[in-house]
């Protein structure tokens, strides 16, 4: 049995108890109950977040691996002894996170803003979430280590997290898994085979890094607690910094020496520089209110309103984008600029315009890269390589694939066949004259056009075609607008037989067929045991109709017309009797 380390009364959820520390687990068990309601292992906590020093609450958030939200406890005790049981905690753990960082074969890199896994006094409000490296033992291993499925590392289609994340957030599919899954009539892993499309696009919507946003930075006064100010965050002040470098260099050289935090925003606001940094001609007006400031007037910069703005672009413009490429190609043929083409022509919106070039050829270096990257996809030794530019990918030609193999029935009658036809095959060798055969198309060819001129197409047949598809689609629209007045109940259990009808059809079919090539798979599974599969998923189906019969049964004492239930079930009553038949057919083939 662990031996216990520290233990301190908590509320977790609003429920009191107690938590205990082991030397094994973090766990904390309601009062009253025995079994842990929150039971951590030590190799799953990977981050620690405490509650500020004088805070109302005395709290402890421990986040887990696949949990970012994590666990969030509040020590019940008077306020000395919580704290001095919240910092006996809080060294014990920041022991345990660094151990688990240090054994990690997979460090993974923290992102810049993010807090450390150590734990430290800061607040519990969000301030980034740490990203370590997952263990090879997750929660979902450690739960479950049968046929139902294990997750294996670095293998999206067997992640726990992305398979609950995926049932979170389609509730039919939920309800399916809870009903064939939890049930016992299938394996998780045989649920998941043949969605593994889903997995995959949830694992690819969350390796997308959210990208810079594409504004420009542009406070804005906000009215807060009636009176009107400017809310600073530290986002703000990077964006600031990032978007109008001199602001971080008037930043670095005043503060906090000749200037305090504080105070510097203040001045800055009401500071020229601020106005001249704004995203629209409206600074203008209001600069009659702008006040000198000797230390913020030092950084102002004459207005780039230039023909030839202040900041030239350093790289080479592609050829083929290049508007100014074929210019002197066209000088013969006095071809002069209209007013649109002629820079500078109203002189006040020019540094408004190169402020915006700026900012967004900032955005496509923060996405693609450095231009010095961009380049070296294209440098060769002696010089760009301009073909390759315009070799588009989506003008090749398929590649070939494999294919999928076809499994023939009785695949000794093709054979057959065809030998038993000495004279088709006689026929086919034969030569054929090729210049008789031109010359009677020509003359087949002669006069074509008062042929179509004869032409008459009958319309009967699309005519018939079109009222069979405007009946088709009437019919679909009348059965919307007609509510059903079957009870709610029966309708569930009639949805409900259908669903499981259908994921049992589906997994016979995917135990019979050859799998997809192409892509993940989540089973692997022999020859044998999809055979057994199968077996297993046609006694399922073999009860459909049982099933059925009860559903009409049931329509019949609830007062609804059992062949309203026929009508409904039929197309899945005919699918399970054509995989029957198959599976029939397939069983009772002699031997040769």
């Amino acid at each position: 049995m662990p031996s216990t380390v520290c233990t301190a009364k908590t509320s977790y959820k609003k429920l009191p108890g107690l938590l205990e520390l082991t030397s094994t687990h973090l766990q904390w068990t309601q009062d009253g109950k025995k079994a842990s309601l929150v039971k951590v292992p030590h190799s799953e906590a990977v981050s620690l977040f405490c509650s500020k020093e004088g805070a109302a609450q005395v709290r402890l958030k421990v986040a887990v691996v696949g949990d970012d939200a994590g666990h969030n406890f509040t020590f019940t005790s008077p306020q000395p002894v919580a704290l001095a049981e919240r910092e006996k905690f809080k060294n014990e753990l920041t022991n345990i996170i660094a151990r688990n960082r240090t054994a990690s074969a997979t460090p993974a890199a923290t992102a810049p803003g993010t807090p450390s896994a150590l734990a430290r006094s800061t607040s519990l409000a969000p301030r980034g979430t740490s990203s370590p490296a997952r263990n090879a033992v997750s929660r979902a291993a450690s739960a479950s280590s049968d046929s139902r499925g294990t997750p294996v590392a670095n293998d999206p289609t067997s992640d726990f997290r992305l398979r609950k994340k995926v049932l979170l957030g389609n509730p039919e599919l939920a309800s399916l898994h809870r009903e064939l899954v939890m049930g016992g009539h299938i394996s998780e892993n045989e649920f998941w085979e043949g969605r593994e499309h889903l997995l995959l696009a949830q694992a690819a919507a969350e390796s997308q890094k959210r990208g810079k946003p594409g504004q420009l930075v542009d406070p804005r006064p906000q009215t807060v607690d009636g009176e009107i100010k400017i809310v600073i965050t530290p986002q703000l002040v990077h964006d600031i910094f990032e978007e109008y470098p001199v602001v971080a260099k008037a930043y670095n050289d005043n503060v906090p020496n000749k200037l305090s935090e504080a105070e510097f925003w203040k001045r800055y606001f009401q500071s020229k520089l601020f106005n001249a940094h704004r995203a629209s001609i409206r600074s203008s007006a209001a600069q009659h209110v702008v006040k000198d400031d000797p230390i913020f007037d030092k950084y102002l910069e004459k207005d780039d309103d230039d023909l030839e703005p202040r900041r030239l672009r350093d790289e080479s413009v592609d050829i083929f984008i290049d508007l100014g490429a074929t210019q002197e190609d066209h000088g013969e043929t006095g071809n002069i600029k209209d007013v649109t083409m002629q820079a500078g022509k109203q002189r006040a919106v020019l540094p408004l315009i190169r402020k915006f070039n700026e900012h967004s050829e900032r955005l496509l270096n923060t996405t693609l890269g450095e231009p010095a990257t961009k380049r070296r996809r294209t440098d060769v030794a002696e010089g760009p390589d301009h073909y390759s530019q315009i070799d588009l990918e989506d003008l090749h030609d398929n590649q070939s694939t494999t294919g999928i193999i076809l499994n023939m029935q009785d695949r000794e009658r093709y054979f057959d066949g065809r030998s038993a036809d000495p004279l088709g095959s006689q026929a086919a060798s034969e030569k054929f004259d090729f210049r008789s055969t031109l010359q009677e198309v020509k003359i087949s060819l002669q006069d074509w056009s008062t042929s179509l001129n004869r032409l008459k197409l009958d319309r009967k047949a699309g005519d018939e075609a079109l009222n069979g598809m405007t009946q088709n689609v009437a019919a679909r629209l009348e059965v919307k607008r007609t509510k059903h007045d079957i009870p709610e109940n029966l309708f569930r259990q009639m949805t409900t037989c259908q669903t499981a009808a259908n994921e049992f059809l589906r997994q016979f079919w995917l135990s019979i067929y050859p799998p997809v090539i192409d892509g993940q798979t989540v089973s692997t599974a022999t020859p044998a045991q999809k055979a057994a599969k199968a077996a297993k998923m046609i006694d399922y189906l073999s009860r459909t109709h049982e099933k059925v019969d009860a559903l009409v049964q049931t329509a019949q004492q609830e007062g609804v017309d059992p062949a309203r239930v026929h009508v409904a079930m039929k197309p899945v009553l005919d699918a399970v009797d054509n995989a029957l038949d198959f599976w029939r057919k397939r069983n009772s083939k002699p031997l040769r």
